[in-house]
């Protein structure tokens, strides 16, 4: 696996095999199954397959949050190793946002960046999509893998490429879970022995959701899953019933092709978001 920290050379070495076709896996490190099989799929697809271990800035509008994000680069590597990727490029913070160029990304994101996870992350979505289309220039992929767990980056990132019409092809990828249906998040190391005992009660939400689709109304099946999510000792941000594309709440399913519930909760200093499609 070749590694590169400065974009200079990576950039010189990519000119080299324009004919490859490339495949692009951006984290923020703390790698779990979760972001291998991303990369997996890319290595399927593509000639070339490149993972970007990044802690963004921009996107936390707590510093706390920032500072607490669990990194493990020796052991981050050696995952990427041994899952075959060809290359990883962890770049300083000056190599992402030189002090003398403008990053910021001019969008109109509409609801996008204020419903769900908006409301509780100022901020936070325009410094994902800052960020992304910063590593697309850098890399100039011809496919983006990002998983479905982070469903509004996914979303925003989405229309971020039709807004500017970037030249590649985003892939959004299934959740990976643990056995007992908890989403894989970096974030999970951070939980108590107790709350990792109660963290898997979203899911188990979301499937009650997926059963109740067909006969009940969206509003009543957010009530009920944000009950059961409370009775299994979490406390909730949200449990809502959106439209895929444009992420505003659903009143009659009939009208709407893309369907997702999206569920955020706290489980003790823990915040944890997941989701299931419920139609598409």
């Amino acid at each position: 696996m070749l590694f590169y920290e400065r974009v200079a050379p990576l950039q010189k070495y990519l000119s080299r095999h324009k004919e490859c076709a490339v495949g692009f896996v951006p984290t923020m490190g703390a790698l779990h199954e979760g972001h291998l099989s991303l990369l997996r799929q890319s290595l399927a697809e593509n000639d070339l397959s490149i993972c970007s271990i990044f802690v963004n800035p921009t996107q936390f509008n707590d510093a706390e949050d920032l500072e607490k994000y669990p990194r493990m680069p020796e052991r981050d590597r050696q995952m990427l190793a041994d899952t075959g990727c060809d290359l990883l490029f962890m770049p300083a913070v000056e190599e992402v946002y030189p002090p003398d160029q403008h990053q910021e990304v001019d969008l109109d994101l509409g609801n996008l960046d204020k419903v769900m996870e908006g409301e509780f992350r100022t901020g936070h979505f325009r410094g994902v999509a800052t960020v992304v289309k910063r590593l697309l220039d850098i890399v100039q992929p011809d496919r983006l893998y990002m998983g479905q767990k982070d469903f509004q980056q996914w979303a925003i990132v989405r229309e971020m490429i039709r807004q500017l019409n970037l030249p590649v092809e985003l892939k959004r990828c299934p959740i990976v879970r643990e056995p007992d249906g908890l989403a894989m998040s970096s974030r999970n190391q951070r939980l108590s022995p107790e709350f990792r005992q109660r963290a898997p009660a979203i899911y188990q939400a979301l499937l009650h959701a997926r059963e109740q689709f067909e006969f009940l109304p969206p509003e009543s099946i957010e009530k009920f899953a944000l009950q059961e999510i409370k009775d299994a000792g979490l406390r909730p941000d949200y449990f809502e019933v959106v439209n895929g594309f444009t992420l505003l709440p659903v009143n009659d399913p009939r009208r709407h092709d893309f369907i997702v519930a999206c569920a955020a909760a706290w489980a003790g200093d823990v915040r944890l978001i997941d989701n299931l499609i419920l139609k598409a």
